[in-house]
């Protein structure tokens, strides 16, 4: 296990949490947190969790957004150097062989939103407060944002959401997609972790297999997203976890996977 200052990374059985922990900066995400969420996605993948949950500490915040204090006098590259370091985290939360589950505790702005889209799966607190609010600082949003938004939202909504800064509630966020669900505050890490561990049960290879053809449906056209569905649905076949659910279906029993 590694020693961070600003996350924790928590496992429970199958199911690991990583929890942005600096409830006093509504934990922001300076360079040394997105680092250290860098290195415990790495370690949490190597102890092969079934599913991972991401939230952030206190009672206030999922991840309010990027430092703004750091950003502020960046330069040029400075600036590309962190939006890259921004999008090699949300790229890592959005390739993550296992489902992610975002636990929406509170704010959720700008690079904080963003976190949440890379995951597959978002629940949010009744309280919790979503946006892409980077116009009013005079920018855009830099970790993924402009990409992943219009593709659970739509075109129109997520160019509004983005021109006008809007910060929406929980509500508002599952209407429009932006969430799956909404449960009460003092139920989310419950709620959350139960899914998770649903999540958990489920055949491994299988999972990733559905994560990664769901991903590259973004990614490519209808055509070579049917391919590589094809290779992927193949490639299946003769795992233990397929030959155990066949088997199972076929004897009217609950399947014991890997």
């Amino acid at each position: 296990m590694s020693d961070w200052e600003t996350i924790r990374l928590d496992y429970e059985d199958d199911v690991a949490t990583l929890t942005v922990d600096r409830p006093d900066r509504l934990n922001a995400l300076n360079v040394d947190t997105l680092e250290a969420i860098e290195e415990a996605l790495d370690e949490a993948e190597s102890e092969e969790v079934g599913a991972l949950v991401l939230t952030g500490a206190g009672d206030d915040a999922f991840v309010a957004g990027a430092d703004i204090s750091y950003m502020q006098d960046l330069s040029v590259p400075e600036a590309q150097a962190y939006a890259e370091l921004g999008h090699r985290v949300a790229d890592r939360i959005e390739r993550f062989p296992a489902p992610v589950v975002a636990a929406i505790n509170g704010y959720a702005f700008g690079g904080g939103c963003e976190l949440a889209l890379a995951c597959d799966l978002r629940v949010a607190s009744e309280d919790a407060v979503v946006g892409q609010t980077e116009i009013d600082l005079g920018i855009i949003p830099g970790w993924g944002g402009t990409q992943r938004l219009p593709r659970l939202v739509g075109d129109e909504m997520a160019r509004r959401l983005i021109f006008f800064g809007e910060r929406i509630d929980a509500q508002d966020a599952r209407e429009h997609g932006l969430v799956g669900e909404i449960v009460a505050g003092d139920e989310l890490d419950d709620h959350v972790h139960e899914l998770a561990a649903d999540l958990a049960a489920k055949p491994t290879y299988a999972l990733a297999a559905a994560k990664e053809a769901l991903n590259q449906s973004h990614e490519t056209g209808q055509e070579a997203g049917l391919r590589y569905e094809r290779r992927l649905w193949s490639g299946l076949f003769g795992t233990h976890d397929q030959r155990e659910g066949m088997e199972a279906f076929l004897e009217d029993r609950a399947p014991d996977f890997e």
